[in-house]
């Protein structure tokens, strides 16, 4: 970090991923640019804008500490911030999708494989809580109490090996368990239909899935660890699982450690646009990926923690046998790969 000038410890990217961003979002935020001024007087231009957004969503700092910094009001800040959220949301889609291509995906399988041998594994996905401070006098905030007694959202996200996020669900109150949130996404209705993870087996002969932790519905294109190790194939199969399964956890603690809106509790927020706020960040999460950003890389994180309170969830309700003779044939090839 000792390596970074003030700008880059302040914005936490490098000046070429915000000159990006600005030129992302500039159509939407200049078209209306003169509403906004500083209290001297003075309109912000495109790239103040864009620095009060940042800066909003980076430190997770007040509107009255932001304000304070930037000389504005906190009636701007929140307007600012939110006319980016939506500016991005809109004009950064393109960076958060599943891939598209054979090439793309043979790609990410690539990269799992060389991580821990697993063969056809597509992503990762896992969970995480984001907290926030509610009224107790709120009617409507016993739905958003979950079993460690905050109120939270939770947000699912599929990782490739890159830590980037190929697709995600947020919006749920943390009550839900992990299981049900996949079951009701759209990504489990389309492997459902035969619409996604449905590629070529390629050399191993093994059918494109992504894993999970014991939290998830094990499945024919959804592999959890076993969770009773009763041979030396299933102790090799949940070593390499778990090796994998790291790079979702990393990609999650970088995420709330980049965008500390979303890491602490968030003070009595608009739980219509909460999803959208952490929709931005995984946008910029991955915008930073995509632009190869210097200074995001040299982030150090404390842990690969992203959960802090939270105890593993196991789903012990659904079994799949096809996702069970999946899991076994998966073992069966890595146990073959040991080293004799």
């Amino acid at each position: 970090m000792k390596s970074l000038d003030k700008f880059e410890l302040i914005f936490k990217i490098s000046r070429k991923t915000f000159t990006y961003i600005c030129s992302l979002v500039k159509e939407d935020l200049t078209s209306k640019s003169r509403e906004f001024t500083f209290l001297n007087g003075r309109p912000l231009s495109l790239h103040d804008q864009v620095a009060v957004a940042l800066r909003r969503l980076g430190t997770g700092g007040s509107l009255a500490v932001i304000a304070g910094s930037f000389g504005l009001n906190n009636s701007t800040v929140s307007q600012v911030t939110w006319r980016f959220v939506e500016a991005l949301e809109q004009r950064a889609l393109h960076h958060l999708k599943w891939p598209s291509t054979e090439l793309e995906m043979a790609e990410i399988k690539s990269k799992f494989q060389k991580l821990q041998g697993l063969p056809n594994c597509c992503g990762v996905v896992d969970m995480t809580h984001i907290t926030m401070l509610l009224s107790t006098s709120d009617p409507t905030s016993n739905v958003w109490l979950d079993g460690e007694e905050n109120y939270s959202m939770v947000l699912q996200v599929i990782v490739d090996p890159e830590m980037r996020f190929l697709d995600i669900v947020t919006g749920w109150p943390g009550k839900m368990d992990d299981w049900a949130v996949f079951q009701n996404s759209t990504f489990q209705k389309l492997c459902e239909n035969g619409e996604r993870l449905n590629g070529k087996k390629g050399s191993s002969d093994i059918r494109e899935y992504i894993i999970g932790d014991s939290g998830f519905p094990l499945l024919p294109y959804l592999m959890v660890p076993y969770e009773n190790e009763l041979s030396d194939g299933s102790s090799e199969f949940n070593r390499r699982h778990l090796g994998t399964r790291l790079v979702a956890q990393r990609a999650l603690a970088r995420l709330k450690e980049s965008w500390k809106i979303i890491r602490g509790q968030m003070w009595r927020p608009d739980r219509h646009r909460m999803p959208r706020f952490v929709l931005a960040c995984c946008l910029l999460h991955n915008i930073a990926i995509d632009m190869e950003d210097e200074v995001q890389a040299a982030i150090p994180l404390s842990s690969d923690e992203h959960d802090s309170g939270y105890r593993q969830q196991i789903c012990g309700s659904v079994f799949d046998m096809k996702g069970a003779e999946m899991r076994d044939e998966l073992s069966l090839y890595l146990s073959q790969r040991l080293p004799s």
